[in-house]
């Protein structure tokens, strides 16, 4: 691990710090009230890592059973690391240790979903021994009456 890297599970009290960490990445704007509860009440894994006690990048992660397969079903659904924090491998260990805890729950394989052009994401899963599938993804908006 990295010196003075220190990827934790993400509690409550880090909210303030995801939102301006998904602000960044996303530009959702999901308020630390929002982040807070959704942490308290959510099964979603979500791991915080910090640089020199400066919250740097975040991983979120699922699993779920499916009656199609026997086997718990894993997902890495986001995952962010600030320009500045990259190339020092808290991308990859965010992932190592996201992967430690999907484990954990009895998940044996685990799927991503990043874009056809994000080639940074990309090298970092394949350096993670992620490999790259021939899967077509398909989206809809519902819309809510």
């Amino acid at each position: 691990m990295i010196r003075d890297m220190i990827i934790r599970l993400a509690a409550p009290e880090d909210a303030a710090e995801l939102a301006r960490l998904n602000d960044e990445f996303n530009g959702v704007g999901r308020s630390p009230a929002e982040i807070e509860e959704s942490l308290r009440q959510s099964k979603e894994i979500v791991l915080i890592a910090f640089l020199r006690k400066k919250a740097v990048g975040f991983i979120c992660g699922q699993y779920f059973r499916s009656f199609c397969y026997s086997e718990l079903q894993g997902e890495i659904t986001e995952m962010y690391v600030m320009r500045e924090a990259r190339g020092q491998r808290i991308g990859t260990s965010l992932i190592k240790k996201l992967e430690e805890e999907l484990e954990k729950q009895g998940v044996q394989s685990i799927k991503v979903l990043t874009g056809n052009d994000n080639y940074n994401a990309r090298r970092v899963y394949e350096q993670s021994f992620y490999e790259l599938e021939n899967e077509v993804i398909l989206h809809k908006e519902l819309k809510l009456w």
